[in-house]
């Protein structure tokens, strides 16, 4: 897989050692190390979007504040379909909590 957690893009082998340790290759930071037993365990992805927002013809851009399992982007992005956003909005503002039962809220990423 290439990794992601940074810009240098590095090539990663993840295998399981004798213990049933899952080792790295090919990482050439500790975030290289990481993503790629993140990504081998439970992949993970930050959603990005736009909602609607209530007496404006301009969408909202928003994003999920932590990566949430892969599994749910699509009942994320479905999630927020029904949302309308009330302005003001500010940056940071939870535009949708919890989405999917993650524990991860939706934010704005931007001040309307």
């Amino acid at each position: 897989m290439i990794c992601i957690g940074c810009p240098m893009g590095c090539e990663l082998t993840v295998t399981k050692n004798e213990n049933g340790e899952l080792v790295v290759e090919g990482a050439t930071c500790a975030r290289g190390k990481a993503y790629g037993i993140q990504e081998t365990i439970a992949p993970e992805r930050t959603v990005t979007a736009l909602v609607a927002v209530e007496g404006k013809r301009r969408p909202l851009s928003v994003k999920t504040a932590q990566p949430i399992p892969k599994g749910k982007i699509f009942d994320a992005l479905e999630s927020l379909q029904t949302v309308r956003a009330k302005s003001p909005v500010k940056i940071g503002d939870v535009v949708l909590p919890n989405v999917c039962d993650t524990g991860v809220d939706v934010v704005a990423t931007e001040n309307l």
